[in-house]
């Protein structure tokens, strides 16, 4: 399964963006990294099949809503109330084991190239 990750850019502190990832076939659970230079890469969101969701604990949760359209083999990011420590690369990732929304890097197979994400203050 091949992923591509777009929607990413430049946008002011309190704006909004959203991050579309396509596969090239169908997965189970979908998830979002990111990582800041110098930094690992560290969980975002994620969703499985049944549309369950697992955010970061406290940061995102309530700002970034993770989506899916199975229709289209498509997951999204939709980043709202955007705050400057919110900059850096964007991950997305696939996984075809059916469960749980996982928040380990370990767990999926399958990864993007990443999309750029820069908030200005």
């Amino acid at each position: 399964v091949q992923l591509q990750a777009y929607g990413g850019g430049l946008v002011q502190a309190g704006g909004s963006l959203r991050l579309s990832c396509a596969a090239s076939g169908r997965t189970s659970v979908y998830a979002w990294f990111r990582q800041v230079s110098g930094k690992e890469r560290e969980f975002v969101a994620a969703i499985n099949g049944n549309g369950d969701q697992l955010y970061h604990i406290i940061r995102e949760k309530g700002r970034f809503t993770i989506s899916r359209a199975d229709a289209e083999n498509t997951t999204y990011l939709q980043m709202n109330s955007l705050e400057p420590e919110d900059t850096g690369v964007y991950y997305c990732a696939a996984d075809r084991a059916v469960g749980r929304p996982r928040s380990g890097a370990r767990d999926y197979e399958y990864w993007g190239q990443g999309t750029q994400v820069t908030v200005s203050s």
